[in-house]
């Protein structure tokens, strides 16, 4: 959430930067909001110092002997306080309505973010890795994973719909090795400490992450405990400090978690929709970290290149593009895309999305800390990385190993996990 000072200091600001998203401009209909709602409380305060006058008189009068005037008084006092309980509940209304327009607001663009209306926009930063070539033709990875035992789309759908799937024994056990894996890595050598995170989350929490009240439609609902299905394991990781302020030396924290991931997928039809690629529940490792507000520039970097040392380790061509202004999350002030390249679909499929929140969601979640003992609180950064989305990377293994007889070699890091080298056609 934007803090309401920078709208009432730098309105061009704020409006440049929802022009850079091709969002609307909204800022005029909340500063009159912002207006309104300080008026009331000007009032409240003016008729609350009211009061108090009034109410000192009545004692002296009392005091003089005059019961007549002294309930004259009492009944200014009562118009008073009748009118303050008008006002205070007017300031009410009009700071729901204040809060909740700062809530659709997303968050502005840093400076060094490329102008652009989508993700035509984006621009690559670098490419990793050579494409490789082969002798025979090459089979997509919906083919893979039917031949393979993978997955069953079939079954999936017969379960829960379109769009979902059941993996077979060697899907469910690569599934398992690639997060293990990931977890590993990201434990041992990029120092993140693992959380096991709820699927189910209250309103605030998606609130608080920036997925509501903007992308409801996107987000499964239990309407019964109003609980809410998590996308990503970043929404819980953002409020596990909420209401907080930290202490000093706590800050920078950095956390992971393997979650499932649900959404309500809603891509074009075609090729798009095949396989594993595109579902409305998948499984990922996520990382989080929360840094000071100077540091979150160079958490930005570190994060990038510990998703990247996950895409080199499985030896498989990939690229890093920094995303334009038109085509940033919601929350994120800044964001790069890992993409693994699929060479039988002959695209590039996002594995990682990396992002500074700057202070968005921690003024949202109100996450603040201490830099000595006795100093101001002031909100933390916090910024977000997929380390990796395991449907896409599946799609990535299947398509870049797989051998002429139709098998696929196991990339050599996630033999040990799966106790083999290769996936035989079932």
């Amino acid at each position: 959430m934007l803090s309401i000072e920078l709208l009432r200091r730098q309105p061009d600001l704020v409006r440049g930067s929802l022009a850079r998203r091709g969002e609307e401009d909204v800022v005029d209909g909340i500063l009159e909001t912002d207006a309104h709602h300080r008026r009331l409380t000007a009032e409240v305060d003016e008729l609350r110092a009211e009061r108090n006058a009034a109410s000192k008189a009545i004692g002296e009068l009392m005091k003089q002997g005059g019961p007549d005037a002294a309930e004259v008084r009492r009944g200014e006092v009562r118009q008073i306080g009748e009118a303050i309980s008008r006002s205070e509940e007017e300031g009410r209304t009009v700071g729901d309505r204040l809060r909740n327009a700062l809530l659709t607001i997303p968050n502005l663009p840093l400076d060094d973010v490329p102008d652009g209306e989508d993700e035509t926009g984006n621009r690559v930063v670098r490419t990793e890795g050579a494409l490789r070539t082969y002798d025979f033709p090459l089979r997509p990875h919906w083919e893979l994973t039917e031949s393979l035992g993978i997955a069953d789309m079939e079954r999936g759908a017969k379960l829960a719909g379109s769009r979902f799937y059941v993996f077979g024994e060697p899907g469910a056990r690569l599934q398992r090795a690639l997060v293990n894996w990931m977890l590993d890595m990201h434990r041992l050598r990029h120092g993140y400490t693992e959380m096991g995170v709820p699927y189910l989350v209250r309103r605030e929490v998606q609130v608080a992450s920036g997925n509501l009240p903007k992308f409801g439609d996107n987000l499964y609902h239990d309407d019964q405990d109003d609980l809410w299905l998590i996308p990503t394991a970043e929404v819980p990781l953002t409020s596990l400090h909420s209401d907080e302020i930290l202490d000093p030396g706590t800050v920078p924290i950095k956390y992971m978690a393997h979650s499932p991931c649900f959404r309500r997928e809603k891509a074009a039809g075609g090729r798009d929709v095949r396989g594993i690629k595109r579902v409305h529940q998948f499984e990922k490792v996520e990382m989080f970290q929360v840094v000071e507000p100077e540091r979150s520039d160079a958490a930005l970097q570190e994060l990038i290149g510990h998703a990247e040392e996950v895409c080199g380790a499985l030896d498989i061509p990939y690229r890093v593009l920094q995303l334009c202004a038109g085509d940033l999350g919601f929350q994120s002030a800044m964001s790069f895309d890992l993409e693994m390249w699929a060479p039988a679909s002959e695209e590039w499929l996002e594995v990682s999305s990396c992002s500074n929140c700057t202070d968005f969601q921690a003024r949202r979640a109100n996450i603040r800390f201490r830099r000595e003992m006795g100093s101001r609180p002031e909100f933390v950064h916090t910024l977000n990385g997929s380390g990796l989305a395991v449907p896409r990377v599946i799609v990535a293994i299947l398509e870049t190993y797989q051998q002429r007889d139709g098998s696929v070699t196991i990339p050599d890091v996630l033999q040990p996990y799966m106790g083999q080298t290769v996936l035989e056609p079932v």
